[in-house]
């Protein structure tokens, strides 16, 4: 079965940093694009980032950009994404996605993808 296991999250301080890792099995890997969705609390879904199958990022959250970088390894099957100075805003639970496209219904933009890890907690809080 496919399955996607996300690790790295936890608390951090504001300005601070997390890597989190997402560990893929249950299917190739390397012929799907992959992305991040993260939920704040009360909120809906949102994408944080894309990439290729070949490594390329094709998506960056405005509220993200030029602090968060995803990247892959196709070669341990995992998605990663380095968060850099973090803030209170980005606390959430982040999933790794397989196969996602972002949907619009009812004036409200969400993410549909094939396949979902179970999510990892990020709190930024001082």
């Amino acid at each position: 079965q496919v399955q996607l296991v996300e690790s790295g999250g936890g608390l951090v301080q504001p300005g601070g940093s997390l890597r989190l890792s997402c560990a893929a099995s249950g299917f190739s890997f390397s012929t799907y694009s992959m992305s991040w969705v993260r939920q704040a609390p009360g909120k809906g879904l949102e994408r944080v980032s894309s990439i290729t199958r070949t490594n390329v990022p094709t998506f960056y959250a405005n509220s993200v950009r030029g602090r968060f970088t995803i990247t892959r390894d196709n070669a341990k099957s995992t998605l990663y994404l380095q968060m850099n100075n973090l803030k209170p805003e980005d606390t959430g639970v982040y999933y790794c996605a397989k196969g996602c496209v972002t949907v619009s219904s009812n004036g409200t933009t969400t993410e549909r993808c094939d396949q979902w890890g179970q999510g990892i907690q990020v709190t930024v809080s001082s």
